[in-house]
Formats: structure tokens, C-alpha cells, sequence
């Protein structure tokens, strides 16, 4: 399917840099033995709609029996989207839920009151020798009213996600809604997220009708507002503006987000997200009980000898708004 006829792609009149409202280069951490880079949230921008934690994971390459380790950890008031270019681990949380992730499909974890989960390698994948891992995971603020609601966990295939493709652009849609399409992914907020790779000098239309558009390049380089950007680098563009991206001499792909902006920043502390601080000091407190019995909080069917606790140097961190 192609993009939406009414939106070419004619760059004439997209060359105002100051279509760019932010420009966000995201700071790099090791995370269990490979590398990790944030772009949300910045001191520059908490949101760009309601995505709130975007990171890049990767790439990285296993030459031995290695792999990921993410003990199981917990989170409220946010959803997890998982999506990968390489790889592939397996997830577990504390609904029940055991199931693996490839390329090109997507996971979504509602945490809403709270949830734990783990995110491994699996046995199998570790004697696939070497293996690597490259995708990006991102939070997503629930609005105030789903915040406590049930969590919940979908998975969405390859073949179930909306696919465009025009003249060396390629879409896919991860969530919500763009250029006519509509992704099967159940969401509680306006929204848009779409996995884009780009022919050497193609270019593509970003989705209008959306009041945040932002998009993160993770391959290669693009041309949008009359300048260049190569990999590593997160736009968030002005409300209203027609905007086209065009890929450079090695080609590009990009992660174009964007949506509603939520009735009002969050507060967020370690892997907890909500309008109210109070619900992350009791989250906070479950956590340290670790009564995981009758508490707040659970651990995951099949991985519940360890998790990830609260350290003192983490108990002196400050809720962020």
C-alpha cells in the first residue's frame, strides 16, 4: 500500500530550520554489557506526546553464550513497546505471560497499577553463536484515568502490522494511526509509531493530524528543514507543519513517534511513571517490601528467585517532573 495520495513529497518550502522545535542527542549507558542510548526523556523534553522513555538498544554482537539479563523489575502507569531490528529475547511478566520477541513485531505491556517483568535471552538463542541485538524499546505515559487500570500484554506479529511502500520508502506501523492506516495495537491515547527505512535519496511524508510528531534516526542519514542528521539524533518538529524527510546519500531509517500531548507532564522515578507522586512512594515502598504474596507487586511465573531491588543510591533519587 502506498502513502496517502493527498501528501506528496515535494520538499519546497520545508527548508525553515525552525520547523524543528527541539533537537534532542541522546546520552549513551551500558546496560548489562551492551550499550544504551536515551533520547526521552531529556532536560530538553520530558514527552513528544506520550512517549516518555525512548531508547535505543544496541547494536550489539554476541560472540559467545552471551546475551541480556534483565532481572524481573516493576512498573506502573506506563506501557512498554518493544520492537526489534535484530535479535531476539524472551519476555516474562507477572500476568502469566511468557513469550518471544523477533524482528519487525511488537510487544506491548500495559503496566497500569503495576506489573514485574524479566527480559532474557533465551537458552536456544545463546548457542546460536554469534547472535546480536539491535531494536528500540520505548515507555508510553498512560493518560490519568488508565493509570490503575488492569495490566495487560499483547503481542502483534509481523504480518498483523500495517505495511506502506512508495518509491523506496518503507512503513511499517507499530501503533496507532497514520497516513490511513491503523495499527491492531490497543491503545488509551492518540498516537502514532512507525518503523521507516529509506532508500538513498527517498523520501517520505511525515503523518499529519497529529499535535506532537518527533522522529529518532537510527540508521544512516536524513535531510529534513534544510539540514542534515545522521544517526543518533531525535527531531521534534513544530505543531501544524507539513513536514517531508528525505534520506541520504547511504539511505536511513527512522522511528517517526508522535500524538496527543497528555493533560500535563508526569513525574517519573526509576521504572515508575504517574501523575502523582504519592502512587510512586507506595510503589516505591511495595517494591522494597518485596511481600510478593499478597503486595502490590508479583514476580514472574518461571523467574522468581532474583529481581532488581531498590539500592540505597536509588532511594536518594529524586521524583522527577
Amino acid at each position: 500500500m502506498s502513502w496517502n495520495p493527498t501528501l506528496d513529497h515535494d520538499l519546497s518550502g520545508a527548508n525553515d530550520p525552525d520547523l524543528i522545535e527541539t533537537l534532542i542527542i541522546p546520552r549513551a549507558r551500558d546496560l548489562a554489557g551492551f550499550e544504551v542510548r536515551r533520547a526521552l526523556p531529556s532536560m530538553k523534553r520530558q514527552m513528544v506526546g506520550p512517549f516518555i522513555f525512548f531508547d535505543q538498544v544496541g547494536p550489539a554482537e554476541f560472540i559467545t553464550e552471551g546475551g541480556i539479563d534483565i532481572q524481573p523489575h516493576p512498573h506502573i502507569g506506563l506501557g512498554t513497546v518493544t520492537y526489534l531490528y535484530q535479535g531476539e529475547f524472551e519476555h516474562r511478566d507477572s500476568i502469566g505471560t511468557r513469550q518471544m520477541i523477533y524482528p519487525g513485531e511488537v510487544n506491548w505491556m500495559l503496566a497500569g497499577e503495576g506489573v514485574t517483568h524479566s527480559e532474557r535471552t533465551s537458552a536456544e538463542t545463546r548457542r546460536k553463536t554469534p547472535h546480536s541485538l539491535f531494536g528500540v524499546q520505548t515507555w508510553v505515559a498512560l493518560p490519568e484515568d488508565r493509570e490503575d487500570m488492569a495490566p495487560t500484554f499483547e503481542h502483534h506479529a509481523k504480518k498483523a502490522l500495517p505495511e506502506l511502500n512508495d518509491n523506496g520508502a518503507f512503513a511499517r506501523l507499530i501503533l496507532g494511526n497514520a497516513w490511513g492506516e491503523a495499527s491492531p495495537v490497543t491503545m488509551h491515547s492518540e498516537i502514532f509509531y512507525a518503523d521507516v527505512t529509506l532508500e538513498p535519496h527517498a523520501s517520505f511524508p511525515m503523518p499529519d493530524g497529529h499535535e506532537d510528531r518527533g522522529l529518532y534516526v537510527t540508521q544512516g542519514s536524513i535531510e529534513v528543514a534544510g539540514q542534515t542528521f545522521e544517526a543518533g539524533h531525535m527531531m521534534v518538529f513544530r505543531p501544524g507543519d507539513r513536514i517531508a524527510v528525505r534520506a541520504g546519500a547511504r539511505g536511513a531509517r527512522v522511528m517517526a513517534l508522535g500524538g496527543e500531548t497528555l493533560n500535563g507532564p508526569r513525574y517519573i522515578w526509576w521504572n515508575f511513571v504517574s501523575s502523582s507522586v504519592d502512587k510512586i512512594e507506595e510503589a516505591k515502598e511495595a517494591w522494597k517490601a518485596a511481600n510478593f504474596k499478597s503486595g502490590l507487586f508479583r514476580l514472574p511465573a518461571g523467574d522468581a528467585e532474583e529481581f532488581i531491588p531498590i539500592t540505597p543510591e536509588m532511594d536518594r533519587m529524586k521524583i522527577k517532573r
